[in-house]
Protein backbone atom coordinates (compact mmCIF):
# COMPACT_ATOMS: atom_id res chain seq x y z
CA UNK A 1 0.00 0.00 0.00
CA UNK A 2 3.10 1.91 0.47
CA UNK A 3 4.60 1.39 -2.15
CA UNK A 4 1.41 2.37 -4.13
CA UNK A 5 1.23 5.86 -2.84
CA UNK A 6 4.89 6.49 -3.33
CA UNK A 7 4.63 5.64 -7.07
CA UNK A 8 1.48 7.46 -7.72
CA UNK A 9 3.92 10.63 -5.76
CA UNK A 10 6.40 10.15 -8.06
CA UNK A 11 4.05 9.67 -11.21
CA UNK A 12 2.46 12.87 -10.39
CA UNK A 13 6.11 14.91 -9.59
CA UNK A 14 7.10 13.55 -12.68
CA UNK A 15 4.13 14.54 -14.83
CA UNK A 16 3.94 18.44 -13.18
CA UNK A 17 8.30 18.67 -14.23
CA UNK A 18 6.90 17.67 -17.51
CA UNK A 19 4.28 19.97 -17.50
CA UNK A 20 6.57 23.38 -16.39
CA UNK A 21 9.31 21.66 -18.74
CA UNK A 22 7.00 22.45 -21.43
CA UNK A 23 5.69 25.60 -20.35
CA UNK A 24 9.30 26.91 -19.68
CA UNK A 25 10.34 25.17 -23.43
CA UNK A 26 7.33 27.54 -24.96
CA UNK A 27 8.72 30.35 -23.32
CA UNK A 28 12.00 30.12 -24.33
CA UNK A 29 11.42 29.06 -27.81
CA UNK A 30 9.06 32.51 -28.04
CA UNK A 31 11.50 34.55 -26.52
CA UNK A 32 14.10 33.12 -29.37
CA UNK A 33 11.68 33.78 -32.40
CA UNK A 34 11.16 36.97 -30.79
CA UNK A 35 14.95 38.12 -30.44
CA UNK A 36 15.70 36.40 -34.49
CA UNK A 37 12.71 38.20 -35.78
CA UNK A 38 14.62 41.68 -34.21
CA UNK A 39 17.71 40.78 -35.42
CA UNK A 40 16.58 40.45 -39.29
CA UNK A 41 14.50 43.58 -39.00
CA UNK A 42 17.68 45.51 -38.23
CA UNK A 43 19.85 43.45 -39.70
CA UNK A 44 17.68 44.63 -43.05
CA UNK A 45 17.36 48.11 -41.49
CA UNK A 46 21.18 48.46 -41.28
CA UNK A 47 22.09 46.80 -44.81
CA UNK A 48 19.37 49.95 -46.30
CA UNK A 49 21.12 52.55 -44.31
CA UNK A 50 24.43 51.47 -45.62
CA UNK A 51 23.50 51.03 -49.19
CA UNK A 52 21.33 54.55 -49.59
CA UNK A 53 22.50 58.42 -49.57
CA UNK A 54 20.34 59.88 -47.47
CA UNK A 55 22.39 60.25 -43.94
CA UNK A 56 22.01 63.78 -44.44
CA UNK A 57 20.33 66.24 -46.65
CA UNK A 58 20.57 70.32 -47.51
CA UNK A 59 17.39 72.10 -48.39
CA UNK A 60 18.19 74.85 -51.21
CA UNK A 61 16.58 77.02 -53.63
CA UNK A 62 16.79 75.80 -56.59
CA UNK A 63 19.66 77.03 -59.18
CA UNK A 64 17.76 77.72 -62.04
CA UNK A 65 20.74 78.88 -64.63
CA UNK A 66 23.64 77.69 -65.94
CA UNK A 67 26.19 80.63 -65.77
CA UNK A 68 29.79 79.68 -65.54
CA UNK A 69 29.94 79.46 -61.62
CA UNK A 70 27.25 76.76 -61.87
CA UNK A 71 29.17 75.14 -64.43
CA UNK A 72 32.54 75.77 -62.74
CA UNK A 73 30.76 73.98 -59.14
CA UNK A 74 29.17 71.09 -61.57
CA UNK A 75 32.58 70.46 -62.81
CA UNK A 76 34.56 70.44 -59.64
CA UNK A 77 31.88 68.75 -58.13
CA UNK A 78 32.06 65.53 -60.45
CA UNK A 79 35.84 65.66 -60.28
CA UNK A 80 38.47 62.89 -58.92
CA UNK A 81 40.19 65.57 -57.51
CA UNK A 82 37.51 67.10 -55.27
CA UNK A 83 38.59 68.86 -52.13
CA UNK A 84 36.02 68.65 -49.09
CA UNK A 85 35.23 71.75 -49.14
CA UNK A 86 34.68 72.27 -53.15
CA UNK A 87 32.08 68.77 -52.66
CA UNK A 88 30.38 70.39 -49.61
CA UNK A 89 30.17 73.85 -51.52
CA UNK A 90 28.07 71.89 -54.31
CA UNK A 91 25.92 69.87 -51.99
CA UNK A 92 24.90 73.51 -49.82
CA UNK A 93 24.01 74.55 -53.25
CA UNK A 94 22.15 72.16 -54.63
CA UNK A 95 20.15 70.35 -52.70
CA UNK A 96 22.80 67.71 -51.96
CA UNK A 97 22.13 64.60 -50.12
CA UNK A 98 25.16 62.54 -48.36
CA UNK A 99 25.47 59.03 -47.56
CA UNK A 100 28.25 57.05 -46.16
CA UNK A 101 29.40 56.11 -49.87
CA UNK A 102 28.33 58.35 -52.14
CA UNK A 103 27.13 62.20 -52.51
CA UNK A 104 24.50 63.64 -54.43
CA UNK A 105 23.24 67.16 -55.96
CA UNK A 106 20.11 68.32 -57.59
CA UNK A 107 20.97 70.57 -60.98
CA UNK A 108 18.59 71.48 -63.87
CA UNK A 109 18.39 68.80 -66.97
CA UNK A 110 19.23 71.29 -70.00
CA UNK A 111 22.21 73.78 -69.96
CA UNK A 112 22.86 76.26 -72.09
CA UNK A 113 25.66 78.14 -73.08
CA UNK A 114 23.77 80.99 -73.76
CA UNK A 115 21.34 82.76 -71.23
CA UNK A 116 19.12 80.44 -70.45
CA UNK A 117 14.99 80.82 -71.68
CA UNK A 118 12.74 82.25 -69.33
CA UNK A 119 11.33 81.16 -66.00
CA UNK A 120 8.26 78.48 -65.77
CA UNK A 121 6.52 77.27 -63.19
CA UNK A 122 8.25 73.67 -63.13
CA UNK A 123 11.36 73.24 -65.17
CA UNK A 124 13.21 69.37 -65.08
CA UNK A 125 16.02 68.72 -62.46
CA UNK A 126 18.86 65.65 -62.69
CA UNK A 127 19.98 64.28 -59.68
CA UNK A 128 23.94 63.84 -60.47
CA UNK A 129 26.22 61.45 -57.81
CA UNK A 130 29.74 60.57 -56.66
CA UNK A 131 30.89 57.81 -54.85
CA UNK A 132 33.45 58.38 -52.17
CA UNK A 133 36.52 56.56 -53.05
CA UNK A 134 38.37 54.41 -50.22
CA UNK A 135 41.28 56.89 -50.64
CA UNK A 136 38.47 59.96 -49.73
CA UNK A 137 37.23 57.31 -47.07
CA UNK A 138 40.38 57.16 -45.26
CA UNK A 139 41.99 60.51 -46.59
CA UNK A 140 43.47 63.64 -43.53
CA UNK A 141 40.32 66.51 -42.97
CA UNK A 142 41.96 69.42 -42.31
CA UNK A 143 41.44 72.17 -39.53
CA UNK A 144 40.14 74.55 -42.20
CA UNK A 145 38.53 72.52 -45.17
CA UNK A 146 40.06 72.45 -48.70
CA UNK A 147 43.44 74.11 -47.35
CA UNK A 148 46.31 71.41 -47.20
CA UNK A 149 48.17 73.92 -45.27
CA UNK A 150 45.76 74.08 -42.37
CA UNK A 151 47.37 71.64 -40.37
CA UNK A 152 45.70 68.10 -39.71
CA UNK A 153 42.29 67.92 -38.23
CA UNK A 154 42.62 64.79 -36.15
CA UNK A 155 39.12 64.52 -34.37
CA UNK A 156 37.44 65.02 -37.57
CA UNK A 157 39.79 62.58 -39.27
CA UNK A 158 38.66 59.22 -37.13
CA UNK A 159 35.54 60.54 -36.91
CA UNK A 160 34.79 60.43 -40.64
CA UNK A 161 36.36 56.62 -40.36
CA UNK A 162 34.53 55.42 -37.51
CA UNK A 163 31.12 56.46 -38.92
CA UNK A 164 32.35 54.39 -42.26
CA UNK A 165 33.69 51.33 -40.87
CA UNK A 166 31.59 50.59 -37.69
CA UNK A 167 28.06 50.20 -39.47
CA UNK A 168 30.03 47.42 -41.73
CA UNK A 169 31.59 45.50 -38.18
CA UNK A 170 27.99 45.83 -37.33
CA UNK A 171 26.15 44.11 -39.89
CA UNK A 172 29.41 41.52 -40.28
CA UNK A 173 28.66 41.21 -36.14
CA UNK A 174 24.98 40.10 -36.90
CA UNK A 175 25.86 37.89 -39.86
CA UNK A 176 28.23 35.78 -37.64
CA UNK A 177 25.48 36.36 -34.73
CA UNK A 178 23.08 34.68 -37.05
CA UNK A 179 25.28 31.57 -38.51
CA UNK A 180 25.68 30.73 -34.56
CA UNK A 181 21.83 30.88 -33.72
CA UNK A 182 21.64 28.33 -36.95
CA UNK A 183 24.17 25.83 -35.20
CA UNK A 184 22.10 26.30 -32.28
CA UNK A 185 19.03 25.51 -33.91
CA UNK A 186 20.55 22.51 -35.69
CA UNK A 187 21.82 21.25 -32.06
CA UNK A 188 18.63 21.54 -30.69
CA UNK A 189 20.22 24.07 -27.37
CA UNK A 190 19.87 27.59 -26.93
CA UNK A 191 22.94 27.64 -24.59
CA UNK A 192 24.92 28.95 -27.79
CA UNK A 193 23.09 31.66 -28.27
CA UNK A 194 24.73 33.44 -25.32
CA UNK A 195 27.34 33.96 -27.69
CA UNK A 196 24.33 35.24 -30.79
CA UNK A 197 23.31 38.26 -27.75
CA UNK A 198 26.79 38.84 -27.15
CA UNK A 199 27.64 39.22 -30.61
CA UNK A 200 24.35 41.88 -31.50
CA UNK A 201 25.28 43.72 -28.01
CA UNK A 202 28.33 44.34 -29.54
CA UNK A 203 26.71 45.24 -32.95
CA UNK A 204 24.38 47.13 -31.26
CA UNK A 205 27.47 49.34 -29.65
CA UNK A 206 28.70 49.47 -33.29
CA UNK A 207 25.88 50.91 -34.58
CA UNK A 208 25.61 53.73 -31.72
CA UNK A 209 29.08 54.89 -32.12
CA UNK A 210 28.89 54.76 -36.13
CA UNK A 211 25.87 57.30 -35.13
CA UNK A 212 27.25 59.56 -32.67
CA UNK A 213 30.18 60.21 -34.83
CA UNK A 214 28.51 61.07 -37.45
CA UNK A 215 26.46 63.35 -35.46
CA UNK A 216 29.63 64.84 -34.29
CA UNK A 217 31.36 64.94 -37.55
CA UNK A 218 28.26 66.91 -39.33
CA UNK A 219 28.22 69.44 -36.08
CA UNK A 220 31.79 69.55 -36.39
CA UNK A 221 31.78 70.65 -40.20
CA UNK A 222 29.50 73.15 -40.01
CA UNK A 223 31.28 75.31 -37.65
CA UNK A 224 34.12 75.08 -40.17
CA UNK A 225 31.73 75.58 -43.40
CA UNK A 226 28.46 77.48 -42.34
CA UNK A 227 25.61 77.00 -44.59
CA UNK A 228 24.72 79.72 -47.03
CA UNK A 229 21.28 81.90 -46.52
CA UNK A 230 18.09 80.15 -47.16
CA UNK A 231 19.89 76.60 -46.98
CA UNK A 232 19.04 74.19 -43.94
CA UNK A 233 20.28 71.16 -43.17
CA UNK A 234 18.52 67.87 -41.94
CA UNK A 235 19.11 64.02 -40.79
CA UNK A 236 17.75 61.65 -43.71
CA UNK A 237 15.66 58.81 -43.56
CA UNK A 238 19.29 56.33 -44.00
CA UNK A 239 20.20 57.84 -40.83
CA UNK A 240 16.95 57.28 -39.12
CA UNK A 241 17.33 53.91 -40.10
CA UNK A 242 20.63 52.66 -38.01
CA UNK A 243 18.99 54.70 -35.27
CA UNK A 244 16.60 52.68 -35.19
CA UNK A 245 18.29 49.45 -35.87
CA UNK A 246 20.41 49.78 -32.27
CA UNK A 247 17.83 49.50 -30.07
CA UNK A 248 16.73 46.47 -32.21
CA UNK A 249 20.02 45.17 -31.81
CA UNK A 250 20.09 45.36 -28.05
CA UNK A 251 16.56 44.02 -27.66
CA UNK A 252 17.54 41.06 -29.24
CA UNK A 253 20.72 41.02 -27.51
CA UNK A 254 18.23 40.62 -24.22
CA UNK A 255 16.25 38.14 -25.63
CA UNK A 256 19.21 35.64 -26.59
CA UNK A 257 21.13 36.73 -23.36
CA UNK A 258 17.85 35.69 -21.22
CA UNK A 259 16.28 32.89 -23.04
CA UNK A 260 19.78 31.02 -22.98
CA UNK A 261 21.28 31.95 -19.54
CA UNK A 262 17.83 30.64 -18.37
CA UNK A 263 16.82 27.85 -19.88
CA UNK A 264 20.91 26.69 -18.84
CA UNK A 265 19.61 27.73 -15.02
CA UNK A 266 16.64 25.80 -15.06
CA UNK A 267 17.58 22.71 -17.01
CA UNK A 268 20.47 22.13 -14.13
CA UNK A 269 17.79 22.84 -11.29
CA UNK A 270 15.75 20.01 -13.14
CA UNK A 271 18.90 17.43 -13.63
CA UNK A 272 19.73 18.02 -9.61
CA UNK A 273 16.36 17.31 -8.92
CA UNK A 274 16.18 14.30 -10.74
CA UNK A 275 19.59 12.60 -9.33
CA UNK A 276 17.98 13.92 -5.83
Amino acid sequence: MGGDRLENKTSVSVASWSSLNARMDNRFATAFVIACVLSLISTIYMAASIGTDFWYEYRSPVQENSSDLNKSIWNDFASDEADEKTYNDALFRYNGTVGLWRRCITIPQNTYWYSPPERTDSFEVVTKCMSFTLTEQFMEKFVDPGNHNSGIDLLRTYLWRCQFLLPFVSLGLMCFGALIGLCACICRSLYPTIATGILHLLAGLCTLGSVSCYVAGIELLHQKLELPENVSGEFGWSFCLACVSAPLQFMASALFIWAAHTNRKEYTLMKAYRVA
